[in-house]
Order: C-alpha cells, then sequence, then structure tokens
C-alpha cells in the first residue's frame, strides 16, 4: 500500500530540462520509460524517443516537440518511483508546462488527454506570436521588484515587457515583444544586474502576447475530462490548489499570460510543513531553484539509474 507523506513534494520542470540523450541510460534498465513515450508518440504522430536520443537539437528545442516530450519524460520517472517505492507526496507543483506532468501523475488528467493538451497548448503559443517578434531573458541580481519597475519603464506604446517568472530570490524571467525585452535588459545591467542574458526561445512565455493562444486553450480545455487531483497540487498563477474542474481549467488558461510564481509556491509548501522536495524528470533545474528558496529543507533530482535508487532509499527511511 502506498504511504502518502505531509511533509513530501513532488515537482515537475517545464521547458529548458530537454536535452538530446536524457533518460536514456535509465531506459536501458526499464522498459516503461520507453513504452511511456510511445504511448505519447501514437498521440502525436511522431517518434518523441527517437528525437530525444538522436536529435537533431535544433527540434528537440521547438516548442511543439518540447512540451509533449518533457511530460512523457516526467511521467516516466513518476512511474518508475511508483514502482520502487510505496512512499508517496501529499503535494505535487510544476514550473509552468510541468504543471501538466503534475496534473497528469496526481490523476487529475489522463496521459493521453495532457500530451494532446501541451502540443495544442505549444502550438497555439508558437502561433500567437510570429517568429522573432517576441524575446525572453533572464535577470539575475536584482530584487522582484526592481525588475518588475524596469520592465514597466521600458515598455512603449505598442511593445509590452513584464517579469513572468520568480524562479528564486535574485533571478526573474522577464518576457515581451524583443526590442522592449533588449532595452530592459540593458537597462537592467545599468542597474546593477549580475548578469542579463536573452534566452535562446522561440516564445515569449508567461505574458500578455498569450492572451489570444490562452483564449483558444480555453476552448480545447472544455474538451478534456479533469478530475480532483489525489494531491495538494499547488499552481503557479495563484499557488492555490485547486479540485474542481473548471477552477483548474481557468488556472490553466491564465497561466499561460500571467507570471510563474515558482518562490511563492515552494514557500508555501515549504510553509505546510514539506522538507523533502522531489524534482522528477530530467535535469536538476528546479532543485538548484528550489536549495536557494527553502534553504533548510532536503532536496532530490531523478533523471536516471542512480539518481533514482539514492532517492528511493533515502526517502523509504
Amino acid at each position: 500500500m502506498s504511504n502518502q507523506q505531509k511533509n513530501f513534494a513532488f515537482v515537475f520542470p517545464g521547458q529548458g530540462s530537454q536535452a538530446i540523450g536524457m533518460l536514456n541510460e535509465i531506459a536501458g534498465q526499464y522498459t516503461e520509460v520507453k513504452q511511456t513515450f510511445d504511448r505519447a508518440s501514437s498521440v502525436v504522430g511522431k517518434d518523441l524517443w527517437q528525437l530525444v536520443t538522436e536529435g537533431p537539437e535544433a527540434d528537440l528545442n521547438q516548442t511543439e516537440n518540447t512540451q509533449p516530450v518533457m511530460l512523457a519524460a516526467g511521467v516516466a520517472m513518476w512511474e518508475l518511483w511508483c514502482k520502487l517505492s510505496s512512499v508517496r507526496p501529499a503535494w505535487m507543483a510544476g514550473h509552468s508546462l510541468g504543471e501538466y506532468t503534475a496534473l497528469v501523475c496526481s490523476g487529475a488528467l489522463a496521459f493521453e488527454d495532457g500530451i494532446r493538451l501541451v502540443s495544442e497548448r505549444a502550438r497555439l503559443m508558437q502561433a500567437a506570436v510570429p517568429a522573432g517578434v517576441g524575446a525572453m531573458a533572464a535577470i539575475l541580481g536584482l530584487d522582484d521588484d526592481q525588475v518588475i519597475a524596469i520592465c514597466a519603464a521600458g515598455a512603449a506604446d505598442n511593445e509590452i515587457v513584464s517579469a513572468v517568472n520568480f524562479n528564486a530570490p535574485g533571478q526573474v524571467v522577464i518576457a515581451g515583444h524583443k526590442a522592449a525585452v533588449e532595452r530592459a535588459a540593458e537597462a537592467a545591467k545599468a542597474a546593477g544586474a549580475k548578469r542579463a542574458v536573452l534566452l535562446s526561445v522561440s516564445v515569449p512565455s508567461h505574458c500578455a502576447l498569450m492572451q489570444p493562444a490562452a483564449e483558444q486553450l480555453a476552448a480545447s480545455l472544455q474538451n478534456i475530462t479533469i478530475n480532483s487531483p489525489n494531491v495538494g497540487l499547488i499552481h503557479n498563477v495563484d499557488v492555490e490548489a485547486h479540485s474542481t474542474a473548471e477552477a483548474i481549467r481557468g488556472a490553466l488558461t491564465e497561466q499561460l499570460y500571467k507570471p510563474v510564481r515558482w518562490v511563492e509556491t515552494i514557500n508555501y509548501l515549504n510553509n505546510q510543513g514539506v522538507n523533502r522536495f522531489v524534482e522528477c524528470g530530467p535535469g536538476k533545474v528546479l532543485m538548484a531553484l528550489n536549495k536557494r528558496i527553502a534553504k533548510e529543507a532536503e532536496h532530490w533530482a531523478i533523471y536516471d539509474s542512480a539518481t533514482l535508487t539514492q532517492a528511493v532509499e533515502q526517502l523509504n527511511d
């Protein structure tokens, strides 16, 4: 029997954690990994596992491919966790796209519906802003209020830029029209930012430019069955857990054009008594952020057989 622990949360990464060869090693040990990717591939009509193992990287990094790949990867690692450990988290959260992975792993969304939704989400996001029009940049070393003020000053009549990912103390991502993002990045450097780096993304996520995509996503969400999650699932957009299909649909719609409040999400979980966080999926981007937010907590990332085995052993104690 599974044993849900109140001090234990699973978190799922979003875009940016994908890499050629990810999960390759663990797929050699557990056939379930490839099986999960096969299920996702049959939904989208292309071989996602071949894309992950062979590339090319430019194709893997296209939003329409990255989103189903990341969801499949997170679910595959979750299923291995469930196979090897009886311990279950009482809480889940996901960074942006990772929220869909959390919904699948919490029983709120069927896997195939999740893959369908993120593929549609990616297509709508890409279509909302022509290539080259939008941009995102990471601002390191300024506090949130400084970045928000710089964005307000950097926006022009017909150009927007806003703070969209509050990832860790002193790490905020901004998004909007390319020229406005570049202006704000320069202003951030002038204000003493350690770094202001343009990100290699094709879509300016979580800003007002995504509102047309959000309206269309809302229509698609109406056709998807959503159940109440079997854990407390904290949403990026309002740092709250929702249990009704209507509220979850609303949170996923708003998530497209509103900021990812990751610092608040981890602080909220920490304040609920969570002191053990596992990042589930390729890479360890969230673990690095989470260590800076919940400094007293214990943190793991599971992305290969060694990290999975170690986490299972330590968390089963």
